[in-house]
């Protein structure tokens, strides 16, 4: 019975709070409607200078071809490579293409005539991409169709077959709004009745620490159950989106991830003394989990040292099954190992924040 009544508590503390229902609401719908607009990992809008010291027919059909192309911005043909490569000092252009003399009639007698390629690796991944791709240009210019056909090989798309990069960052940003909600708002809870002294009345009560932990762990597990529900409704009304495997799966990967992070939230908060404490500590938590979880890059690309980390990284193990369901349809054999390390990890933290919390009587 005074479960019951702690967690009417809770939410009528949330529902007082002029603040916390709008942010519930409208956190949400900003990042569903906008993120997946701006979290693009494709390298667009790469502004290219040439340098065509041939300027025959052929040389201008591979210029013609690079200025259609939706990859790059064309800047126009440069008289020098010096003056392109002042352009790409004052960064004004990212990619140099220098066209060498006679490269029409090499083509034309099958040689392989040598291009440069000069990217500004500043930003190391725009460099790289810029390149690749006015290489995949040049190489297309050089290989005529039959050959390509002959010799290309053929692509098959098993998922996301449009590689619509939304359907890939939908998931991530789930992660992403769940990591935010039901971390940072029970990280508050216990520290802003620390500071308003409330804690003090709660202390004195016969209570047990187990009712009080779970009274602060269940409104955010229902708030939970909310904003996923919403975001999987937005990402159908906006963009279309639905998932390929079971939505229970979801729901199900979302609770795991809400009990973690409401758990370590208040885990940090039995720690701290003041919300400023607090919410750098968490912070501080809460960026290190989402840069190493795979979120953004693949894992597999780091040092191997950084890769140990996904072991205990339950945001890894969020998005790679959130992924797998919502993408390739997968079911519970295939995330199997996901749901349990969620779980186990979930379970630990919950047990470390009831032994956290000092009582006293």
């Amino acid at each position: 019975m005074a479960l019951k009544y702690l967690i009417r508590k809770e939410f009528l503390q949330i529902k007082r709070n002029a603040f916390l229902p709008r942010l519930i609401v409208m956190f949400p719908i900003i990042i569903m409607c906008v993120m997946p607009w701006v979290m693009n990992m494709e390298v667009k809008n790469i502004r290219v200078d040439v340098v065509d010291n041939d300027r025959s027919t052929i040389s201008q059909r591979l210029v013609h071809n690079i200025e259609t192309s939706r990859y790059f911005i064309f800047n126009g043909q440069k008289p020098s490579y010096r003056a392109a490569l002042s352009e790409v000092e004052r960064g004004q252009a990212d990619v140099v293409l220098v066209v060498p003399p006679h490269y029409g009639r090499d083509m034309a007698c099958g040689r392989n005539p040598q291009m440069l390629i000069a990217a500004n690796a500043v930003n190391g991944t725009k460099g790289s991409m810029g390149s690749a791709y006015l290489s995949q240009i040049v190489t297309a210019q050089a290989m005529p169709s039959t050959t390509a056909m002959r010799n290309g090989a053929s692509t098959l798309l098993l998922y996301n077959k449009n590689q619509n990069y939304k359907l890939f960052m939908i998931p991530a940003l789930l992660a992403i709004v769940m990591m935010l909600m039901t971390g940072f708002l029970p990280t508050l809870n216990i520290v802003g009745e620390k500071e308003a002294g409330t804690i003090e009345q709660i202390n004195v009560t016969p209570v047990s620490k187990w009712a009080f932990i779970l009274a602060k762990l269940i409104p955010y597990w229902i708030i939970a159950l909310f904003i996923i529900s919403m975001c999987l409704l937005l990402a159908w009304l906006i963009y279309g989106l639905t998932p390929a495997g079971s939505v229970g799966y979801i729901y199900l990967l979302a609770m795991l991830l809400a009990l973690f992070f409401s758990s370590f939230g208040l885990i940090v908060s039995n720690y701290s003394d003041t919300m400023q404490q607090a919410m750098f500590v968490m912070w501080f938590f809460v960026v290190c989990i989402m840069l190493l979880s795979g979120l953004f890059t693949p894992t597999r690309s780091m040092p191997d040292w950084a890769y140990l980390t996904t072991y205990v990284n339950p945001m890894h193990y969020f998005i790679d099954a959130v992924r797998t369901v919502f993408i390739r349809g997968g079911g519970l054999q295939d995330i199997g190992r996901q749901v349990t390390a969620l779980l186990v990890i979930g379970t630990v933290m919950t047990v470390w924040s009831v032994a956290s919390y000092k009582k006293n009587n």
